[in-house]
């Protein structure tokens, strides 16, 4: 079996989305107001106005919507939200909730005040989407009684209470449910200063020893998201305690993530597989995802949805009109040289540019995106 297959999807030590043993820790690390939260300052001002103002109003918070990449915080956020309005939260997600009767049930026995977290709302179904709507205008529901000619709109009053919509595709979300949110925050990518910060706060809370340097490599290979920052701690950690002094120190960090094969740029097995395929069989491009995606033995998706997200953002590879291709900082990354230079790009497997025929098609013949 190709290696790669077992580090794919969320199974890897870099993968943003929480798992089991992410979820039990995680609860322990959660800061639990707006004082404690690490970084996304422009979001905790803004949010800090609208519950402040709602609560010397007395009166519930304005619905929010948070959105942005997975790890970033929303769930945290959510529930800093209910401990400033001293409330109770519910949480739920999108996929789960398929039928209209599934979210009346949820609306119908929220107590006043009381703060609803909907996970991946845009993966709500279109009927329960549609009820939703006037649940958070109108505090009300009309939950239809009986079939056909016969059915009978029966409208529920609900107790004012506060949604928090969180959001990894915002694009996704219909006008009209995005504009009945009273506050929009997007979560932005931390910076290493501020993982630094995490790192330092988690550290304590786990009881390990950790100094300046070995926070700030953790903190470098962290892909700007803080529930990675965490898992890499934890697994630097599980080093030091068996083969150091228990102490994380920089060059204790750099031989724990060795191991676990992530490397200075927060490059996983997979994330370089797919940079090296590009780069020593495609030449650096540009190459389709379908043929990038055999040539690591992997899915298409995961290539795509997995690997190059992350890719593309740290500059290493770009997506063009005729395939894929390999910026000069992935040649560099990879200690490679690329071939010789040419206007718009390194020159690749059957480029226009060169004029010459490639191993996939003739020159000038389209290449899939």
């Amino acid at each position: 079996m190709n290696p790669l297959h077992e580090e794919n999807g969320e199974d890897r030590i870099v993968a943003a989305a929480a798992d089991g043993e992410d979820t039990a820790v995680e609860a322990a690390l959660r800061p639990k107001d707006l004082g404690e939260f690490v970084g996304q300052e422009k979001v905790r001002r803004q949010l800090d106005l609208v519950l402040k103002a709602a609560r010397a109003r007395g009166a519930t918070a304005d619905h929010v919507l948070l959105s942005g990449a997975p790890g970033l915080g929303k769930t945290t956020l959510s529930m800093i939200i209910a401990a400033e309005m001293e409330a109770p939260i519910r949480i739920t997600s999108g996929p789960a909730i398929q039928h209209a009767g599934d979210l009346a049930a949820i609306l119908s026995s929220l107590q006043e005040g009381e703060v609803l977290f909907l996970d991946e709302i845009h993966r709500m179904s279109r009927p329960a989407e549609e009820m939703l709507y006037m649940a958070m205008e109108d505090f009300r529901v009309d939950v239809i009684v009986g079939k056909g000619p016969g059915a009978t709109a029966i409208p529920l009053e609900l107790p004012p209470f506060t949604l928090v919509g969180a959001t990894t595709r915002a694009g996704l979300l219909p006008p009209p449910l995005r504009d009945r949110f009273g506050f929009t925050g997007h979560m932005e990518f931390y910076t290493p200063e501020e993982l630094g910060r995490v790192v330092h706060r988690s550290a304590r809370l786990l009881d390990v020893a950790v100094d300046t340097a070995g926070a700030a490599e953790i903190a470098g290979r962290s892909r700007g998201t803080p529930r990675i920052a965490n898992r890499l701690l934890r697994r630097v950690r599980d080093y030091a305690q068996v083969r150091a002094d228990g102490a994380i120190t920089r060059e204790i960090a750099c031989a724990a993530l060795e191991v676990y094969e992530v490397d200075a740029r927060g490059l996983d097995r997979l994330d370089r597989g797919v940079l090296e395929a590009l780069l020593k069989l495609f030449g650096g491009g540009p190459v389709g995802l379908s043929t990038l995606a055999v040539a690591v033995g992997e899915e298409r998706e995961t290539v795509e949805e997995v690997a190059e997200p992350f890719l593309v953002r740290e500059g290493l590879l770009a997506r063009t009109p005729r395939g894929r291709i390999a910026t000069p900082a992935a040649w560099a990354h990879l200690g490679l040289v690329p071939p010789q230079q040419v206007s718009g790009g390194v020159r690749g497997v059957g480029s226009e540019s060169t004029g010459q025929q490639g191993l996939f098609g003739a020159p000038g013949t389209p290449r899939e995106p």
